[in-house]
């Protein structure tokens, strides 16, 4: 079984591509996983992984996925080989992702474009304007 399941923050932009040939969407990017750490190393070390999507998952991943997003990916490991112009040839392992999530909360600011507006509450004109209402000490509770 081949299966890989990744939670670490975007350490770039994802590069988002289309091939020549069918037009097909590709996307690749990478990740710092963090690792365990122990007593005696005191600071966490990272693990940054290759990360490629295709088709919508890709373009899911270039229109949404920012650097510093932290982010859930589950696929399978693949390697493969190819030669260069001068004739060397290079090896990559990479993460092939069938299916990306945001693992991050999503943080004030984000959505719309700017932070968002506090909530006031007007139906009441005796209420403080912090979401509490006045209350005389004899009224009975409702519960």
């Amino acid at each position: 079984m081949n299966k890989v399941v990744l939670m670490g923050r975007l350490t770039k932009d994802p590069d988002l591509r289309y091939t020549s040939g069918n037009n097909t969407a590709v996307a690749s990017f990478s990740i710092a996983v963090n690792r365990r750490a122990t007593a005696k190393e005191g600071q966490p070390q990272a693990d940054f992984i290759n990360i490629v999507a295709w088709n919508k998952t890709a373009e899911f991943c270039g229109k949404y996925f920012t650097k510093g997003m932290q982010v859930a990916i589950v696929g399978r490991l693949q390697t493969r080989t190819w030669d260069d112009n001068e004739g060397k040839r290079h090896y990559v392992t990479e993460v092939v992702a069938d299916e990306t999530y945001f693992a991050d909360s999503k943080r004030s600011g984000e959505a719309g474009g700017g932070s968002p507006a506090p909530r006031t509450y007007t139906e009441n004109p005796a209420s403080s304007g912090d979401g509490f209402y006045p209350m005389d000490e004899d009224d009975e509770l409702p519960f």
